[in-house]
């Protein structure tokens, strides 16, 4: 079952804006399944047909994920994926205010 892993987790806030990584199209489609009826659309029918395209063997976990992520952010539930901060980049030591 290692194809259906994401190559990198879908960050979303689930419930009261928890946040979680959905890894796997597995995942995916158990939040999908539990998604309430009355919210549900086309962005959710179509992930929900792409992970068990996928869970089938019919389509790649790679698509599967990208059509999740698309609900996701088309629900506003997609979290911002956290850049690394720029010191932990930089080659060049920090000046900080107030150093000579």
């Amino acid at each position: 079952m290692e194809k259906e892993f994401f190559d990198r987790a879908v960050p979303i806030f689930v419930g009261l804006g928890y946040l979680t990584h959905v890894e796997s199209v597995s995942h995916a489609h158990a939040l999908l399944s539990d998604w309430p009826v009355d919210r549900r659309g086309p962005a959710h029918a179509m992930a929900l047909a792409a992970c068990k395209a996928a869970i089938a063997g019919d389509l790649d976990a790679k698509t599967a994920r990208r059509v999740f992520e698309t609900f996701a952010r088309r629900k506003n539930i997609l979290a911002p994926v956290a850049s690394p901060p720029m010191a932990a980049i930089s080659a060049e030591p920090a000046e900080l205010p107030g150093s000579c």
